[in-house]
């Protein structure tokens, strides 16, 4: 991704609500307006008056990707640090939960993505892969090792042979397109109608469609379903919104999504003939971008 691609992702995330109310909305609507002392006005007083927690420190996190959008490094840096010193303090007294979306991870996965990103701004992209790697061993298996993985993806996978997949085996000699999706994902959904149009310009032309997914372990507002259950549901998501994209047998593994650093959906990876990474892509893309993508890389 591209400094200026990287930009323009923070300022679109930055714009949008987290969630209904609460500090870290409070703090990402002053970002969003460029109020970045208001923002920290927002923290301090809470800090004050309720101490560390997990959305305060989330909060902070947006403080990160706000100076790093307008190419504040050093500010950028200086947050993303005091995050993750704050947030591995807190890991003491509650270790990080299944979901990735809940407040501490968030904060922590956004301080290491951050200093990460500033490595790389500075040039030191190779420092920055170095420092994820060491940041991916210390939170293996936890919720935020997808996310890790992406960042390290996103700075050297494109250009290596791509990652073996579980439960698939990729068809040699012919380009390939990853899409990995989720059952609850209003985007991966959305990009339904991108791939038919992909699949139908290039499946002819031996463009083959390989789409991951995982179990989250709910349905809707039903939590904790067993795996059969969620199994059902995901076929029936297939059928209403993928006919015709989505083919042959369901690829339902968390170890894909980890190896690809898929913490964000949709995430698409091409894979040219020789089986070497020529796009990779966390959120949604254009026709036209992922057409010329394909046509540039593999025909």
């Amino acid at each position: 991704m591209t400094a200026g691609a990287l930009t323009l992702a923070i300022l679109t995330a930055v714009a949008v609500p987290l969630r209904a109310g609460g500090i870290v909305d409070d703090v990402a609507a002053k970002i969003g307006q460029s109020d970045f002392a208001g923002a920290v006005g927002l923290i301090q007083n809470y800090r004050r008056t309720r101490g560390v927690t997990p959305e305060m420190l989330e909060a902070e996190s947006w403080m990160a990707r706000g100076e790093l959008a307008r190419r504040n490094l050093d500010q950028a840096e200086k947050y993303a640090q005091e995050t993750y010193t704050l947030a591995t303090a807190e890991l003491k007294r509650r270790p990080l939960v299944r979901d990735p979306n809940a407040p501490l991870a968030l904060a922590l996965g956004a301080s290491i993505e951050v200093q990460a990103d500033v490595m790389a701004a500075r040039g030191e992209r190779a420092s920055a892969v170095s420092y994820l790697r060491g940041e991916l061993a210390k939170f293996q298996r936890t919720s935020i090792q997808p996310r890790i993985q992406k960042n390290i993806n996103l700075l050297s996978l494109e250009g290596k042979p791509a990652p073996a997949l579980a439960g698939v085996t990729l068809p040699p000699g012919k380009p390939t397109l990853l899409f990995f999706w989720a059952h609850w994902c209003p985007d991966c959904k959305a990009e339904a109608a991108v791939l038919k149009q992909v699949k139908a310009e290039f499946g002819a032309k031996g463009l083959v469609l390989v789409a991951p997914t995982q179990r989250y372990g709910y349905i809707g507002e039903q939590e904790n379903v067993p795996p059969a259950l969620e199994d059902r549901y995901i076929e029936e998501v297939r059928q209403k919104f993928y006919s015709g994209v989505v083919e042959g047998p369901l690829v339902v593994n968390e170890q894909n999504f980890r190896v690809y650093g898929a913490s964000t959906t949709p995430t698409l990876v091409l894979i040219d003939r020789k089986g070497i990474v020529r796009m990779y892509h966390p959120g949604a893309i254009s026709y036209p971008e992922l057409r010329a993508r394909i046509a540039a890389a593999t025909f």
